[in-house]
């Protein structure tokens, strides 16, 4: 004859179900690294979590941007000190050639400039031209050989438009920072088309020829000037960046931290309440066990 077989059987079988149900939830836990499995279990800060999560991902969004504009300003800046190099070394070049009057090897230099000046202008970024504005495309300044300058006007060689990239690297804070080939440029090139339009140079200038390179050198004046002016600005705008990048990588790892202490499950917790959870269910069987076996006849 069994005792209360049923009424003891029912009760072990509920404490069983509550305790597989637990250690079921923890093991879930250890699995994910969360403290709940969706939304719905976070109970009433769920919004607070889906807020979080929001400003988290705008954080991180304004940094990846910030990053990316940074190269391009770092892109710009490395154009701009080719292009200064070039130039200023060509206008040492013709300084030197209108005092001793001989034009040796001033050719070399003037087209070593010239093929600096174009390749820097059309510089490209995973294949789109920096300097091209909109026109992200196309080439910024079209002509490839110094001779065919001539003849050219600012609107025949530069083929950028007039649209200027800008990023929000920030909560309302909208930068424009892009740059364009005939804004940086203009001056630099009315000085090669002087130099063109004077045709190769020899071992000794004609009378036009130095007027060219005067007129040259005039333009190059002003074109290095307008060249880093531009540079300057650019590095200015680069600290900018490089701030507002900061500042996001910082509010992106604060609201990281509150969606973590939200979220993520303290691991060590968890395993201690694993190895608390497996003992109750050990035990919850053996006793299970132990009460289905029980009858009269072991106490008569």
């Amino acid at each position: 004859m069994r005792v209360a077989t049923i009424p003891l059987q029912t009760t072990m079988a509920t404490a069983i179900q509550r305790a597989q149900a637990d250690l079921a939830v923890t093991q879930q836990r250890i699995a994910s690294g969360k403290k709940a499995q969706n939304y719905a279990d976070l109970g009433s800060i769920a919004p607070r979590i889906l807020s979080a999560h929001s400003m988290l991902a705008r954080a991180d969004a304004h940094a990846a941007v910030g990053e990316q504009v940074s190269t391009t300003l770092s892109i710009y800046d490395a154009s701009f000190t080719n292009i200064d190099s070039a130039a200023d070394n060509l206008r040492q070049t013709l300084l030197q050639a209108v005092g001793t009057g001989q034009t040796t090897g001033v050719q070399a230099v003037i087209d070593g400039a010239f093929h600096t000046f174009r390749n820097s202008l059309n510089v490209t970024e995973r294949g789109v031209a920096l300097f091209g504005g909109a026109q992200t495309e196309a080439t910024p300044f079209t002509v490839d050989q110094l001779p065919n300058l001539v003849g050219t006007t600012p609107a025949s060689v530069f083929a950028n438009d007039q649209v200027k990239a800008s990023a929000e690297v920030g909560e309302g804070q909208q930068i424009q920072y892009g740059l364009l080939a005939s804004d940086v440029g203009n001056d630099l090139y009315l000085a090669f088309r002087s130099l063109a339009e004077a045709g190769s140079f020899g071992t000794t200038p004609t009378a036009a020829q130095s007027a060219k390179i005067t007129q040259a050198l005039t333009y190059l004046d002003s074109g290095l000037t307008q060249m880093r002016t531009a540079q300057a600005d650019n590095g200015l705008r680069i600290q900018q960046i490089d701030t507002l990048a900061t500042r996001a990588q910082d509010r992106s790892l604060l609201w990281q931290d509150i969606v973590s202490k939200n979220e993520d499950a303290d691991l060590a917790q968890v395993a201690i309440d694993l190895t608390r959870q497996q003992m109750v269910l050990q035990a919850s069987y053996s006793i299970f066990a132990k009460l289905s076996k029980l009858s009269l006849n072991d106490y008569l």
